[in-house]
């Protein structure tokens, strides 16, 4: 008698690898933005240290808005010229070859307000300066940006 396998008993293992790994990939997708969603909150904050430093060093201004934050003020090459405040360049997880994007606001009161972004997992920019003029930066208006900002926050 000859040991093997039935071509039912091999199509019912297929099957359930394959139902296996229809229930495992959309967690492992989760994963994968939760783990882009991590870095983002990691980043930013580092950005907005990074901003407040510059902030310091350039006698109270922070910096224009820009969509090159580091290349245009935080590296030691930029302009105005000044001490390099990050090591390196960091890039949004979610656009891969982009810069962060950070905006700068100036509310009633002269106070000036900033947010550093990720895009999020839509890929849009969603913050704009007239959003953060009256010092505060709602959920409905960050979308599913990241964001570091000196403005208050739900």
């Amino acid at each position: 008698m000859k040991k093997g396998f039935t071509l039912i008993e091999l199509m019912i293992v297929m099957a359930v690898i394959a139902i296996l790994i229809g229930i495992a990939l959309p967690r492992i997708k989760g994963m994968q933005d939760e783990a882009k969603i991590t870095q983002a909150k990691g980043e930013t904050n580092t950005l907005k240290i990074a901003i407040e430093s510059y902030c310091i060093h350039h006698s109270d201004t922070y910096p224009a808005s820009s969509t090159t934050i580091y290349s245009s003020y935080l590296d030691a090459d930029s302009v105005p010229p000044g001490p390099q405040i990050i090591g390196a360049r960091l890039f949004d997880p979610f656009a891969p070859t982009t810069d962060y994007y950070y905006i700068r606001g100036t509310g009633a009161t002269g106070i000036n307000y900033y947010a550093v972004c990720s895009k999020g997992p839509d890929g849009a920019v969603d913050v704009t300066a007239a959003e953060i003029n009256n010092g505060e930066l709602t959920i409905a208006e960050k979308d599913d940006d990241i964001c570091g900002t000196n403005c208050s926050q739900p």
